[in-house]
């Protein structure tokens, strides 16, 4: 495949564009979630699908892959996500049951028959054909439904936080096996380096320039570099598999990902003014869906302290007389002791407690916020300060270690110890952006929309 190279900026604004959906007040108004990555399909089970049925193969992907295809892949194949779809549709059913009528009753009544005399067979028996039907009052079926309809609603949240929980894993996922390509990359040009050095070593021990414990330590160096490039190579497999495995599969079949870690870094937002957005996060404005199904199963369950009224009726027969009269029927509980009060008090207390669980709800994402934004600021500082000043002193101090060791001016373990300090800044550099994309990734999985859509003034202290 032919792609472009993407900064890690893109990383950012996909990674957590997930849904942050208006507030739904009852179940007559109650907007769908409204997904931030539209542009992107979401697995949606099939309505009527069943589910022993045979899931649809899955297309791998090959050659090299970017953000926006392993997101796509993601969405469309994760089965937990999948999981949580079907959950959705289990609800629609529910709504679907709830607001049905109850069905009618027929009873075939036989009396005054194998008795005695008269009675002894059917010429003296009375017959009646019985309809009856089930009267609900107190808007119980309607509030059923409401009560489903907000369930649904829920479910539909649940959803969405998974589809952020997917995006979350994808972006964490890539930036890993970007990382660990990069740090590839890096211990394999590390290699190329020492074995250039132990090359102009070996030209200087046979000059009798250098002691040959000097071409020792190049020796060294170089077998060392060897075996770390054979653990990043070990790292770079596991974090493929890793990535596949979001989309569920167990097979690896692409080549790699395009993307660059150290592109597109920019100050984040300051903390309130994400703090600002954090109603979007799903896992927050779930509860208010929640709490209007709790207030709604409540109105349920008051109503059902009303009685509900059986009418019946229909012909009978008088085979002895060979007439026939209609009957009628009015059945009504009397509710003397059963008036469904435990039932309501359940359901208050319940309101009571999602209340409650609303308010631990917002003070996690709260906290959870405060917390990654302090690791954010964090790791962008760390990344300006590396990529700005320390590694281009670094740079220059192993490029100056290995012109005055060339010179005769330095020893070689000077200029294995600027090596050594380069690569390893270089190295700590790849893990600080690593870290700065995947903290960018969990910021917006809590507030629920991209970084780069906050304005430049949402990024002054």
């Amino acid at each position: 495949m032919n792609r472009q190279k993407r900064n890690m900026t893109a990383l950012a604004v996909c990674a957590l564009a997930l849904s942050g959906c208006a507030t739904q007040q009852d179940a007559a108004n109650m907007p769908e979630p409204r997904p931030l990555g539209r542009e992107l399909s979401s697995v949606q089970a099939a309505v009527e699908r069943q589910a022993n049925s045979e899931a649809r193969p899955l297309e791998y992907p090959s050659g090299v892959i970017a953000l926006r295809d392993a997101l796509a892949l993601a969405l469309m194949n994760n089965p937990r996500l999948a999981a949580f779809s079907w959950e959705v549709r289990v609800r629609e059913a529910n709504v679907l049951q709830a607001g049905l009528l109850p069905n009618p009753e027929i009873t075939i009544e036989l009396e005054n028959f194998g008795g005695s005399e008269v009675t002894s067979g059917f010429d003296g028996s009375e017959n009646t054909l019985w309809l009856s039907q089930l009267i609900e009052l107190g808007g119980k079926r309607t509030k059923r439904r409401t009560v489903a309809e907000l369930e649904r609603a829920v479910a539909s949240w649940d959803y969405e936080a998974a589809r952020i929980d997917t995006f979350t894993e994808v972006a964490l996922a890539f930036t890993q096996l970007l990382a660990a390509q990069e740090r590839k990359a890096l211990s394999e040009e590390l290699v190329g380096v020492t074995d250039r050095a132990l090359r102009v070593v070996g030209d200087q021990v046979k000059a009798g320039a250098v002691s040959a414990v000097e071409k020792n330590r190049a020796e060294v160096a170089l077998a060392t570099s060897r075996v770390e490039l054979a653990r990043r190579v070990r790292e770079l497999n596991s974090a493929r598999k890793l990535l596949a495995a979001t989309w569920g599969s167990t097979e690896v079949s692409f080549a790699g990902v395009v993307g660059a870690l150290g592109e597109g870094i920019s100050p984040p937002p300051s903390e309130a003014a994400l703090l600002r957005q954090v109603e979007e996060n799903p896992d927050l404005a779930r509860w208010t869906t929640e709490l209007s199904a709790r207030r709604a199963l409540v109105a349920l369950e008051d109503s059902k302290r009303i009685p509900d009224v059986t009418l019946g009726g229909g012909p009978r027969w008088f085979n002895e007389t060979n007439h026939s009269a209609f009957v009628f029927e009015l059945s009504v509980p009397l509710p003397l002791f059963d008036r469904n009060q435990g039932a309501a008090l359940e359901a208050r207390r319940r309101l009571a407690k999602a209340s409650e669980e609303r308010r631990a709800a917002e003070v996690d994402v709260r906290t959870a916020l405060s917390t990654a934004h302090q690791s954010l600021a964090a790791t962008y500082e760390a990344v300006v300060a590396l990529q700005r000043d320390v590694l281009p002193k670094a740079q220059a101090a192993f490029d100056g270690a290995t012109s005055a060791y060339r010179r005769g001016v330095f020893r070689y373990l000077d200029v294995l110890d600027a090596q050594r300090t380069l690569f390893a800044l270089r190295s700590e550099y790849l893990e600080t952006l690593a870290a700065h994309h995947g903290d960018i990734a969990r910021v917006e999985r809590l507030v629920g929309r991209p970084l780069g859509e906050f304005r430049d003034e949402d990024r002054r202290s």
